[in-house]
């Protein structure tokens, strides 16, 4: 395959960071509108969330597709299409941004395309960058994506406080600028006979799809539809010579163990995260903007400081005490919130510094530990594996917890210590996520304590 160098390597690299800064952006942005949407139009939050639940599902989707179609029409053309396809759904949003069918769609191809980037980006970086310089591209790349994840709530309230949510989709245009370095540099690759399972591809994406609609409408359709395409995806990686997933992944009990349990954990906290718009306005009746800058701000930014000392950590202390740490520090966040939501909002936002920089050590023992169980030809498939279901999961979460939102059974008084009525919903649905991240965390230290060292040959089960 034709190889290229980037002769400007600050060029390139800056370029690249945009693409993976408003990859991230896009992620967080609507998190703070969605109380905004779902009053616009008059709709259930289990409605609005797709808004959300719809960019994650396809991203992820999209994100698995595009890494295997690499091989076969090569990272240009794949890149480009990817960008035109995010812009389109961009200009959708904002055209038909008064007809909720409208937004959605543009929410759905939105994913589809920038879920080119996560996928292409390190090939490009690998192919593109000369190796002297592919550290200094990956960190400071990192460091876009923290800061992405991190401004999406600010810029994301300020717009739609100041401004109107609708103008949220003028952001990712702006990528379009990337198009005319991308079409100089790339190398047009020649094709190749890579064979790429869609039918295995197109189960697993309906199966995922009806089994998130069941999650927020529950009709017994839609997770009839899915069983029978989960199965349908079983029995087609078996048998295909070239399967879409790999079927040895899952005979490894600590890689399937790790994937589930940093799904479990991750689908939670996003769920949770989703939920806090809803909250302050209900309960503290506070602007959209307010949210943004005052409540989750302070929670994004502590990623990128804690995601530093989590590695730290994982290496001084190891993956156990790093997993108890974070799950201890989620644990006293939404404790303390459930307990005290009608306080002052000033807890909430302390709370969210905890539940962030928790969350940056599970995500860190995780890759670690999913990491640690593949042999070394398994490691691209299986960390491809691990980020698809973990981006799975957080549509889930989002979608689980739109539908819970809607639940009367959760209104009832449980906690003596929370007198509103409008905080009763939110205090106990508070209570499930604990119980949620108490499980998911239970089995990950159960089965992980009975391997001693990660880094020994042990570790990967034969």
């Amino acid at each position: 395959m034709t190889k290229l160098v980037v002769s400007s390597i600050p060029k390139s690299m800056v370029w690249l960071s945009i693409l993976a800064f408003f990859r991230f952006l896009n992620e967080t942005v609507f998190n703070v509108s969605l109380p905004d949407i779902a009053t616009q139009f008059g709709i259930a939050p289990s409605v609005a969330n797709w808004v959300n639940t719809g960019f994650i599902l396809t991203f992820a989707i999209g994100t698995a597709v595009y890494g295997k179609l690499s091989d076969l029409y090569g990272v240009k053309k794949l890149l480009l299409f990817g960008l035109f396809m995010y812009g389109t759904g961009s200009l959708i949003g904002l055209l038909f941004h008064s007809y909720y069918p409208g937004v959605l769609t543009a929410r759905f191809v939105q994913g589809a395309g920038v879920s080119a980037v996560p996928a292409l980006i390190m090939v490009i970086v690998a192919r593109c960058i000369e190796p002297i310089h592919q550290g200094k591209a990956f960190g400071m790349i990192g460091s876009m994506v923290a800061f992405g994840e991190g401004i999406g709530p600010v810029i994301g309230g300020s717009i739609t406080g100041y401004l109107h949510w609708s103008f949220l989709f003028i952001l990712p245009m702006m990528t379009l600028l990337t198009i005319p370095f991308f079409i100089q540099t790339l190398p047009d690759e020649p094709a190749t006979t890579v064979k790429i399972d869609f039918v295995g591809a197109s189960l697993l994406s309906v199966g995922v799809m009806t089994f998130t609609l069941f999650t927020t409408l529950y009709h017994p359709v839609f997770i009839s539809i899915s069983v029978i395409c989960f199965i349908g995806f079983i029995l087609r990686i078996r048998h295909v010579e070239h399967p879409f997933i790999e079927p040895s992944l899952f005979g490894r009990k600590t890689f399937i163990i790790g994937v589930l349990t940093g799904s479990i954990l991750l689908g939670t906290v996003a769920g949770y995260v989703s939920m806090v718009p809803y909250m302050m306005k209900d309960v503290h009746h506070m602007s959209t903007s307010l949210i943004g800058v005052g409540i989750l701000f302070p929670g994004t930014v502590s990623v990128v400081l804690f995601g530093f000392i989590g590695g730290v950590l994982v290496d001084k202390r190891g993956n156990l005490f790093a997993m108890l740490t974070g799950l201890c520090m989620i644990g006293v966040s939404f404790l303390s919130v459930s307990l005290y939501l009608d306080e002052a909002p000033w807890l909430i936002s302390a709370a969210m510094i905890l539940t962030f920089s928790g969350l940056s050590f599970v995500k860190t023992v995780i890759s670690a530990s999913v990491a640690g169980a593949l042999h070394s030809e398994e490691t691209g498939s299986g960390m491809g594996l691990l980020n698809f279901a973990c981006s799975l999961a957080e549509a889930i979460g989002v979608a689980i917890v739109g539908g819970l939102l809607t639940q009367p059974w959760l209104t009832s008084p449980f906690l003596p210590t929370i007198t509103n009525v409008a905080a009763f919903l939110y205090s106990n649905l508070i209570l499930i996520f604990i119980a949620t991240i108490a499980i998911g965390g239970l089995v990950f230290l159960v089965v992980f304590s009975r391997i001693q060292d990660p880094s020994k040959k042990s570790f990967i089960e034969k």
